[in-house]
């Protein structure tokens, strides 16, 4: 504690950790605390016991729900897009070597009140239910423009200046309806909401290719990937590399106070009685509660089964979008289950969860639709929290704040937000152009 730092990290969060690791490597010197004894902050797993002691009160969990240490519960459960930008950062560190993920079975989308595979490529969509014949046609030929678009080769354009034509304008020439439109904006290009339609298209065909290439690596039923033994292992991960170079871990340290000189910029932070010295802080909201405000609330059911998902195919592990739409909301509602064959449970036990942003005072109303198509469960808990993002001007005071998880449950928007705050405390811009190929080693 009695040295200086270039950076103090407070909070071990998956985004906590990405940037201790990514400034670690850069030769910074950064010192790591959490209050909490445990790495994750909100993103972390929690064993059976701990889960029952959060939602239940009590450190006894039925014995018919099996091993207690079987279970790695995410509190915030995400999987990770198989050429994303967090499998980019993980090659990019190298952090692959301290990781095995295995591919996600199913993708799947709500529609008129059933389930559907999600359709990513023309192929696909001509044998999709979700639509019909004339429209599957219709959408073949979107499909196709965005597969053989390439932004550098004007040819494939045909005419479009993506960056100027709005998403609304590129899909009302391929004459697509409103409810491919639905499915294509949420369960493809993984919008949150209908603001995308009147925002430049290149935004939109990007994550849609993104989806389409993450899909063929593994030719799998999703693009999705996830880690053996769950998400907890990630800030781990993340941790190891941060120390491998140099970087100094401290949990367990209470109040964690941030100090400022006259200035107002950050100067060091106190815990029992020392302070260590430092130039920049970066850190959760929960470190700066004053720098920071309320943007809204995430509402979640965790559900213990002993089945899969009904109507996906049996997966073992699947993401089921229920576009704002199909539901009459102003926000998608994510479903997410994983299970044993990802070492997260026992054999036989799936874990469900339901997240939606809340837009009622009844968040577990809101998730109603969502656990309807559970089907059976063993056991379900319901949270809610807050979600804050900064308000400060970090090239005042030199606080770097990231914003909290949102309910969506792949982790593209995360990392957009980490590598923000790269740029914002290094100028410099993480290069991700990465040989994708050097994780497929690591996938089973």
């Amino acid at each position: 504690m009695d040295e200086e730092y270039d950076v103090i990290v407070l909070g071990t969060g998956l985004k906590e950790c990405i940037l201790s690791g990514l400034l670690s490597v850069d030769g910074l010197k950064v010192l790591h605390m959490d209050r909490n004894d445990y790495y994750g902050g909100e993103s972390t797993s929690l064993n059976l016991v701990q889960l029952w002691k959060r939602f239940r009160g009590s450190d006894k969990p039925p014995a018919q729900l099996g091993s207690s240490r079987d279970y790695n519960v995410d509190m915030i459960p995400k999987f990770i897009m198989a050429n994303g930008a967090l499998v980019r950062v993980l090659i990019h560190t190298d952090v692959t070597k301290y990781l095995y993920f295995k591919a996600v079975d199913g993708s799947f989308v709500y529609n008129k009140g059933k389930v559907h595979k999600v359709p990513a490529t023309d192929m696909e969509a001509l044998k999709s239910p979700l639509m019909g014949i004339f429209e599957k046609r219709r959408a073949r030929k979107f499909f196709i423009y965005v597969q053989d678009y390439k932004e550098s080769d004007p040819k494939t354009h045909e005419g479009m200046d993506l960056t100027r034509v709005t998403a609304r304008e590129l899909i009302a020439k391929y004459g697509l309806d409103d409810n491919t439109v639905d499915f294509i904006g949420h369960a493809l290009a993984l919008h949150r909401d209908d603001r995308y339609l009147d925002k430049p298209a290149l935004d939109t065909v990007k994550r849609m290719k993104l989806y389409a290439e993450s899909l063929a690596r593994f030719q799998g039923g999703s693009p999705y990937i996830y880690p053996l033994y769950g998400l907890g292992e990630l800030p781990q991960a993340f941790a190891r590399l941060s120390a491998v170079y140099g970087g100094t871990y401290m949990l367990n340290k209470p109040e964690c106070k941030v100090e400022f000189d006259e200035e107002g910029k950050v100067c060091g932070v106190t815990s029992e009685g020392e302070t260590a010295k430092c130039k920049k802080v970066v850190c959760d909201p929960s470190y700066l509660t004053n720098k920071v405000r309320k943007v809204g609330k995430v509402a979640r059911a965790i559900a213990i089964m002993s089945h899969p998902i009904p109507n996906t195919n049996d997966s073992h592990s699947v993401q089921i979008i229920l576009p704002q739409k199909q539901l009459g909301r102003k926000s998608d509602l994510y479903l997410f289950c994983c299970s044993y064959t990802h070492n997260v449970a026992p054999k036989g036990k799936f874990i469900a969860f339901v997240s939606t942003e809340a837009e009622t005072d009844n968040p577990e109303s809101e998730l109603k639709p969502g656990i309807d198509l559970l089907g059976q469960v063993d056991e379900i808990f319901f949270e809610a929290y807050d979600r804050f993002e900064p308000v400060n001007e970090p090239s005042l005071d030199n606080c770097f704040i990231s914003t909290s998880y949102d309910a969506t449950t792949h982790f593209e928007s995360t990392v957009d937000d980490v590598l923000n705050m790269y740029t914002l405390i290094t100028g410099k811009v993480l290069d991700l152009n990465v040989d994708l190929s050097a994780a497929s080693a690591t996938e089973e």
